[in-house]
């Protein structure tokens, strides 16, 4: 269903009960009004009757088989009048009159059955006569009727006017979204580019800011990815060159040369596993896939795996300081997250420390959060260069690494809630890495 019938009709139902309750209430008193005037009609004629009554002759005592036409008695054609003693003689009545008499015990209005019909009568007492005019109730409804129709056909094209109208101004209130839809149309598929639309209706620019934010981020996303696939030819490049390099030595070469080619190839080897296992690492971090495996950790858990995948079982080069008052809640994240982002800032801290120092390790408890610290006791990193420690495949001059540790720590920061931060000093970097915990 289209977002204009859908309109339509919600609208339109709405409009049209709105109306029809309207026309119900404003009908319903036009009948009531009706009535009432019917019946001051007949009112109205007993009087004038009693009135015409003081200017005749004498009426007989006996007045059985008296008629009077209702031009003497000026009635209302359709009504029919009576008029009789108070002993219930019948006096006079008009020609019109049906077979059987009026009742006219009752003063007042009453609704009686003369000859199988309804008809609804009024008396008045006057002197020593009582004077009942009637009509019938079909003709009343008759009549009633017609005024209602007269006055609903009016309402009904009204009605069927304002939904025509209901229907085209819908219309046009959407056109926008249908020159949204054309000038999307119109795009070629690797367009970017922002939509730039005139005179465009203040309820739909959310829709459009949206929309050229979500072609931002789509040009952003495809750039990234063209960097990644460009620096990570340019890095696979030189491992695989280097290998080819040492293997064709070896292979013209015998004794120690041949030993120490080998060894370097499976040197480059070993560098482009770590890179390419980065790479899917980061992938994956920055993609949708779910790391939740349902193991939950504490931070000292994560901090001693860590270390032991940092250092692979040499742990003496890494110092853990966990305090006693540390909380034993488990991450708010996935573990696998966890133990990678602390891994990838010691592999970092101890490819830029020598083997005689130690890198040293401390957690502290935060609120609902852990703070891990990891400090070498490298030559630091100059203000300047602070800022592309997280870009990907970026190594200062001194660096061995793929250059791609800390940018995948900070995609995961990115991914879970956590905060990293930077203090280089000169005898060495300060990285402070916070983790969210579960609430006990």
């Amino acid at each position: 269903m289209s977002l204009r019938l859908r309109l339509s009709l919600t609208l339109g139902a709405a409009f049209a009960l709105i109306w029809a309750l309207a026309a119900a209430w404003m009908l319903s008193d036009l009948r009531n009004q009706m009535m009432f005037s019917l019946d001051q009609r007949l009112v109205a004629s007993a009087r004038m009757v009693a009135g015409l009554l003081e200017q005749l002759p004498t009426l007989p005592s006996k007045g059985e088989g008296t008629h009077f036409s209702a031009e003497q008695l000026n009635i209302p054609g359709g009504m029919a009048c009576q008029v009789s003693s108070l002993r219930g003689e019948i006096l006079a009545r008009s020609h019109n009159n049906p077979e059987q008499a009026l009742e006219a015990e009752k003063m007042g209005f009453h609704d009686q059955m003369i000859d199988g019909a309804p008809w609804r009568s009024f008396t008045l007492a006057r002197g020593d006569v009582r004077i009942t005019t009637a009509d019938r109730q079909i003709e009343r409804e008759a009549l009633n009727m017609s005024i209602l129709l007269a006055a609903s056909v009016p309402v009904g094209v009204a009605l069927l006017g304002c939904l025509c109208l209901l229907w085209l101004g819908i219309g046009q209130g959407l056109a926008p979204l249908n020159r949204l839809r054309e000038a999307l149309m119109r795009r070629n598929a690797d367009s970017l580019e922002p939509l730039q639309l005139q005179a465009f209706p203040s309820e739909l620019k959310p829709l459009l800011e949206t929309q050229n934010q979500l072609f931002q981020r789509i040009g952003k996303t495809i750039e990234r990815e063209r960097r990644l696939t460009g620096d990570a030819a340019h890095e696979l490049r030189s491992p695989l060159t280097a290998i080819k390099t040492h293997l064709q030595v070896a292979r013209m070469t015998d004794g120690s040369a041949r030993d120490q080619s080998l060894a370097r190839a499976e040197e480059g080897a070993d560098r482009l596993h770590r890179t390419l296992e980065q790479l899917l690492l980061l992938a994956r971090v920055e993609g949708s896939l779910s790391f939740d495996d349902g193991s939950q950790c504490s931070a000292e858990q994560v901090a001693r795996l860590a270390i032991q995948d940092a250092t692979g079982g040499e742990r003496l080069r890494i110092k853990l300081h966990v305090p006693d008052d540390l909380s034993a809640a488990p991450l708010q994240m996935p573990a696998v997250l966890a133990i990678a982002a602390l891994r990838n800032l010691l592999d970092n801290a101890l490819r830029h420390t020598s083997e005689d120092c130690a890198v040293e390790v401390s957690l502290e408890s935060i609120g609902n959060r852990v703070r891990f610290v990891v400090r070498d006791h490298g030559p630091g990193i100059a203000p300047d260069d602070l800022q592309h420690l997280t870009q990907r495949f970026w190594r200062n001059g001194q660096s061995t690494g793929c250059g791609l540790g800390l940018a995948i720590v900070q995609a995961i920061v990115q991914r879970c809630d956590c905060a990293l931060h930077f203090d280089s000093r000169p005898d060495g970097l300060r990285v402070e890495l916070t983790m969210p915990l579960q609430a006990l």
